[in-house]
C-alpha cells in the first residue's frame, strides 16, 4: 500500500504540477521575514537593473528579489555624480542622482521594499566628494590640503580628500547620515573604503551610536512605538576586512558587519582550476580562525563590483569557471551572511561599467545558477544551523566529514542545536563516488542536487548511514537538511509568478538523481510533510491532505484529523 506521503505528493502533483510544487516551496519561505542572522543581501544599481534605470522601475520588481530570496537591497551610491561619472564620486550627499529619480522616489522604493519584509541599505561614501562637488566651492575648509591644494586620495584624481580634523565637517557627514534615515526610513549603511587613514577611528565610534540612536528615536516617533516595542535597527556594513592587522583600529568602532575579503581573495585564486579539496579546507579554517570572538559579523562574496568591472573586468565564469555553482554553495553555507551582485542570478556573465550603468541582460538566463541561489536563500532563511552571529552571538559550529581516498570532495557539517545541514562538493572534473564516514545516520531531506537543479528546485526524503557512498556528478554539489526544519511551511499555494525581469527558462536537461539511498528495514519510518519535516512517529495518526481553491489558487492543507 502506498504509503500516506506518497498519495499527497501525487495528488499535490495533479493538481499543481512539478514545477508549481517547486516554485512554491522555496518561494513561500522566501517571501516570509526573517531575522538577523538569516539574511541575504544584494547589491544594487539602480541605473543597472532595469531599462528605465530609476527607483521607481527598480521598485516595480521587487518582489521578484523577495521571491528569488533577497533580505536587504544595498543600493549603490544614489547620489548625483561628478565629471567622471563614478558613483563614488559625489556632488552632493543630500540629492539623489536626477537620471534615478527624487527624493520621494526613493521614499517610494523603500516603502515598498519594507511592504515586502526588505531593508533598504544605502552606500555611503565618507572618505571624499567628487572635485566638482558643492563643497568644493561652498566649504572648501571641509577638504585635506597640500601646500594650498586639495589632495586626490589613492591618486583618485576625480575626487577630493575630506578632513576629519574639520569638527564641523565630521558632524556635516552625521548629520548626512541622519538626512536620509529622515527623508527615506532607510535601514543601513555600507560604508565605502573605511581603512582610508583620513578617517579616525574615533570618528566612527562617535557617529555609529549616534546615528543608530537617530535611527531609533525617528522610527518611534513615526510609528508610536513605545519603550517595550523591538529596538528599530539599523546596520552599519564596513567596506573592509576588519580581521587584517592593517584595520585593527577599527575592529571595535561599532560595525556590524565587515567583508571577509582575504576569504574572498583566496577563492579567487582558486578560480576555475582548482580540483582540490584541501586548499578550500585551509581557507575555510583560517576564516573561522580569523573571525572568532569578533564583535561583528563577516559577509562572504563572489563577486560585486569591484571584482567585476575594475581592473578589466571579470564575469564570474571567467574568475571561477565550472568552480563558480560549488564556491556559490561554500560562500552561502560556510559561515556568515551572503551577498548576490545584481545581475549574479543570471549567470554573473556579462561585465557590468557601473560609471557608465551597464543595462543588465535579464533575457541571458542561467537556471542552474538561478535555482541553487533560490535554494540556498531558503536554507540561510529557515536553518538555524545556518544562521550568522552579527556580533558575538553563536555561529552554527563546521565540523568536516571525512571523505575516504578521494581528495576532490570537500564535505562538512554545520549544526546549531538541534538543526543540521550536510554539505558535499566535488571539485574534480569527472563523476565520483565520495565514502563519508562518522555521520549521524538518519533521515535527510536531499535539498539541493546538482544533477537535477538546472531543472527545477525540489527535495527529496533519503537516508543516510554512519558510512555512505555518495555518487556525485563531475563539479557536482549536494546539500542536505537533518531533524525538523521550522521555517518550512505545512501548506503549498500554487501562485501564479509571470517573471518579465528574471526570465527562468528551463534550457538545461540534468543527468537523471543516480543516488540510492539505503532504506531502513528495521523500523517502521516516521511520517513527513510536503516539505520533509517530520510531523508524526511511526505510530501516530498520519495527517491528510485537504484541496481548497481560492481566486483560482489550488491550496493543499495538512491537517491531522483526530
Amino acid at each position: 500500500m502506498m504509503n500516506i506521503r506518497k498519495m499527497m505528493m501525487a495528488l499535490l502533483l495533479t493538481l499543481v504540477g512539478g514545477n508549481a510544487l517547486a516554485d512554491d516551496f522555496v518561494e513561500t519561505i522566501n517571501q516570509r521575514q526573517h531575522g538577523a542572522g538569516h539574511w541575504v543581501v544584494y547589491e544594487m544599481n539602480v541605473g543597472m537593473f532595469t531599462q528605465q534605470g530609476t527607483f521607481a522601475a527598480a521598485a516595480d520588481q521587487l518582489e521578484e528579489l523577495k521571491k528569488l530570496g533577497i533580505d536587504v537591497v544595498w543600493l549603490m551610491p544614489i547620489y548625483p555624480r561628478g565629471t567622471s561619472g563614478s558613483p563614488y564620486a559625489a556632488t552632493n550627499f543630500r540629492k539623489t542622482n536626477p537620471k534615478y529619480g527624487s527624493i520621494a522616489d526613493l521614499q517610494a522604493f523603500v516603502e515598498r521594499a519594507h511592504e515586502l519584509h526588505m531593508q533598504v541599505w544605502l552606500d555611503w561614501v565618507p572618505n571624499h566628494t567628487a572635485t566638482n562637488a558643492d563643497w568644493v566651492t561652498e566649504h572648501p575648509e571641509y577638504y585635506t590640503k597640500q601646500n594650498g591644494q586639495m589632495v586626490h586620495p589613492n591618486n583618485y584624481g576625480d575626487v577630493y580628500q575630506l578632513n576629519y580634523g574639520n569638527a564641523e565637517l565630521a558632524q556635516e557627514m552625521t548629520e548626512c547620515l541622519k538626512f536620509w534615515i529622515d527623508e527615506a526610513d532607510v535601514d543601513g549603511y555600507r560604508c565605502d573604503y573605511i581603512s582610508s587613514n583620513g578617517i579616525p577611528a574615533s570618528y566612527w565610534q562617535q557617529a555609529i551610536p549616534e546615528v543608530k540612536a537617530h535611527k531609533e528615536a525617528a522610527t518611534r516617533l513615526s510609528k508610536s512605538l513605545d519603550d517595550s516595542a523591538p529596538q528599530p535597527s539599523l546596520t552599519f556594513l564596513g567596506e573592509t576586512d576588519l580581521t587584517d592587522n592593517n584595520n585593527s583600529r577599527l575592529c571595535n568602532v561599532g560595525f556590524d558587519y565587515d567583508y571577509a575579503w582575504q576569504f574572498q581573495s583566496r577563492m579567487a585564486n582558486y578560480g576555475a582550476n582548482g580540483t582540490l579539496a584541501n586548499p578550500l579546507k585551509i581557507y575555510v579554517n583560517t576564516l573561522k580562525e580569523q573571525s572568532a570572538d569578533k564583535t561583528f559579523g563577516r559577509m562572504l562574496y563572489l563577486t560585486n563590483h569591484d571584482q567585476n568591472f575594475n581592473d578589466g573586468g571579470k564575469t564570474l565564469t571567467q574568475m571561477y569557471g565550472a568552480n563558480r555553482y560549488l564556491l556559490t554553495v561554500l560562500a552561502f553555507t560556510v559561515h556568515g551572511m551572503p551577498l548576490i551582485y545584481n545581475g549574479q542570478e543570471t549567470g554573473g556573465n556579462q561585465i557590468l561599467n557601473y560609471f557608465a550603468d551597464t543595462k543588465i541582460n535579464w533575457t541571458t538566463t542561467d537556471s542552474k545558477m538561478r535555482n541553487t541561489l533560490r535554494t540556498l536563500c531558503a536554507l540561510k532563511h529557515g536553518t538555524e544551523a545556518l544562521k550568522d552571529a552579527n556580533g558575538q552571538g553563536e555561529n552554527g559550529a563546521l565540523e568536516w566529514v571525512t571523505v575516504n581516498n578521494n581528495q576532490n570532495v570537500l564535505a562538512y557539517r554545520r549544526i546549531l542545536g538541534d538543526s543540521e545541514v550536510l554539505v558535499v562538493l566535488n571539485f574534480a572534473q569527472t563523476e565520483t563516488n565520495a565514502l563519508l564516514t562518522g555521520l549521524p545516520a538518519g533521515d535527510y531531506t536531499l535539498w539541493l542536487d546538482s544533477e537535477t537543479i538546472g531543472q527545477e528546485v525540489s527535495h527529496k526524503q533519503v537516508r543516510l548511514n554512519a558510512t555512505h557512498n555518495l555518487h556525485l556528478s563531475a563539479k557536482g554539489y549536494q546539500v542536505y537538511v537533518k531533524g525538523d526544519f521550522e521555517e518550512e511551511p505545512t501548506a503549498i499555494t500554487q501562485h501564479p509568478t509571470p517573471n518579465t525581469h528574471h526570465p527562468t527558462p528551463n534550457t538545461q536537461h540534468p543527468s537523471p538523481n543516480t543516488q540510492h539511498p539505503t532504506p531502513n528495514t528495521h523500523h517502521p519510518s516516521p511520517t513527513y510533510d510536503l516539505l520533509g519535516r517530520q510531523v508524526s512517529s511511526p505510530n501516530t495518526q498520519h495527517p491528510t491532505p485537504t484541496i481548497t481553491i481560492s481566486n483560482g489558487r489550488k491550496t493543499m492543507n495538512i491537517t491531522n484529523r483526530k
